[in-house]
């Protein structure tokens, strides 16, 4: 079920794209494999309105930006920053090895760096 949940969103990913004026935009790029993600962000009262990625990479890394996409929207910043390995675990629902498990994890590095990166500017 899982796995056909992640060739879904890596079939068909949501919110793939990019943003006119994003209040942050962040990478992240894994040199072990060569996958890379960035995420684009519009914040209104501390909530992520909107958000976009764009990527290249295995399954997992672009299936789980996908996911992640959608589980951040209209989440406020806090919400986000507080989502960890735990969370993107569930959010896919299978387990991972080592290597599998840094590609899972590229999205919400990218996605919480470019947060970061907001509230720093603020």
């Amino acid at each position: 079920m899982y796995q056909e949940l992640l060739m879904d969103h890596y079939r068909n990913p949501r919110n793939r794209g990019t943003l006119g004026s994003p209040d942050f935009s962040s990478g992240q790029y894994n040199p072990s494999c060569g996958d890379s993600v960035s995420m684009q962000g519009h914040v209104i009262d501390s909530v992520l309105t909107t958000v976009a990625f764009e990527g290249k990479g295995c399954v997992i890394s672009q299936a789980t930006a996908s996911l992640l996409t959608q589980k951040s929207l209209q989440q406020s910043l806090d919400v986000i920053m507080n989502l960890d390995k735990n969370a993107v675990l569930s959010m896919i629902g299978i387990q991972l090895g080592p290597t599998r498990l840094k590609c899972a994890l590229l999205p919400l590095m990218a996605l919480q760096d470019g947060i970061k990166e907001y509230l720093n500017k603020q």
